[in-house]
């Protein structure tokens, strides 16, 4: 089966069955992707694919085959930070980490649709990201930041 994940084609005879959070870590090595709950309610997983926000520990790879897949590491080019990661660092966003990259990839997929949204906006793209260390606060500050606000 093939994958388009940042931009690269991948080829891989992975089980089709394999949630899409386990081909990422296990078969493409791409480890920014982090396994939370395992049940669709962290959003520690999440992953953009075909341009929303999903929770890569509920898709299945044969799902995605062939399908534009971004993950955290596909944010930054040539060593440097992406914008909206850039904003997670400066705002204070950013402690433990382990929530990080699913929150940075749920506010993309919604920046990338809405350039200039409203903070009950970014909310809203947020919700399904639990974060147990920030508040929030700094997360939507951050988001704001990146768009400019």
């Amino acid at each position: 089966m093939q994958y388009k994940i940042n931009g690269r084609v991948y080829e891989t005879d992975a089980d089709p069955c394999m949630r899409l959070v386990d081909l990422l870590r296990n078969v493409f090595a791409l480890t920014g992707t982090k396994e939370g709950c395992g049940e669709g309610e962290c959003g520690a997983c999440t992953v953009i694919v075909n341009g929303n926000a999903v929770n890569s520990c509920l898709v299945l790879a044969g799902q995605v085959q062939d399908a534009e897949i971004v993950t955290i590491e596909g944010l930054s080019a040539e060593g440097e930070m992406d914008k909206l990661q850039q904003a997670f660092v400066n705002a204070g966003a950013v402690q433990c980490g382990f929530c990080t990259p699913g929150m940075i990839l749920s506010a993309k997929a919604l920046l990338d649709k809405n350039p200039n949204p409203s903070e009950e906006d970014i909310k809203i793209a947020i919700s399904g990201n639990l974060c147990r260390c920030t508040g929030y606060t700094k997360i939507v500050d951050a988001v704001r930041m990146a768009c400019g606000k």
